[in-house]
């Protein structure tokens, strides 16, 4: 019944793709950025080979989600101040992050931001997830977070949430 398999005579193309269109606009919220230069510096991080040339249609995709971000994301985002609480589980989280080897994947990742929100008593811990993307994307749910770590980078999460805890994301 999906129009796609009749435009396509029953074939439609399989696209093979080293990260989701979900992960491209997630990753153009979090940088604010509007420049694709900059989300292809992100994607070669997670794929090193990936090119625009070699992925066409990815390059189409990185447009779409900067101009997602531009019309629909950007307007909505609002960020707010941490809780005390918030504050030292992010303290602590980067401070985790700090010392992660530079080869970690996603699943070790989502293990310490998990670890952090239970020790630091968020229940149920959804409260904890909340309060990432709110504090640190300025909005109200997103992608899970050790995949977007990975990929975003270790070093930039860092710097996210140093900005957060300073109050430079939340506007004056």
């Amino acid at each position: 019944m999906n129009p796609v398999w009749h435009i396509h005579e029953g074939a439609p193309p399989q696209a093979e793709l080293p990260i989701s269109f979900a992960l491209l606009l997630n990753l153009a919220s979090a940088s604010n950025s509007e420049d694709s230069d900059v989300l292809w510096g992100f994607i070669r991080r997670y794929a090193p080979d990936a090119t625009p040339e070699q992925h066409p249609l990815l390059d189409q995709l990185v447009g779409y989600a900067i101009r997602y971000f531009h019309d629909f994301v950007k307007p909505a985002k609002r960020y707010r101040v941490a809780s005390d609480k918030e504050r030292a589980a992010l303290a602590d989280l980067e401070g985790r992050l700090a010392e992660l080897p530079k080869t970690v994947l996603a699943e070790e990742i989502q293990a310490q931001v998990y670890a952090v929100g239970k020790e630091h008593g968020f229940e149920p811990l959804r409260d904890w997830f909340a309060a990432l993307y709110e504090v640190l994307l300025g909005q109200t749910q997103g992608p899970r977070f050790g995949s977007f770590v990975e990929l975003y980078g270790v070093n930039e999460t860092r710097a996210l949430i140093a900005k957060a805890l300073a109050g430079d994301l939340v506007a004056p």
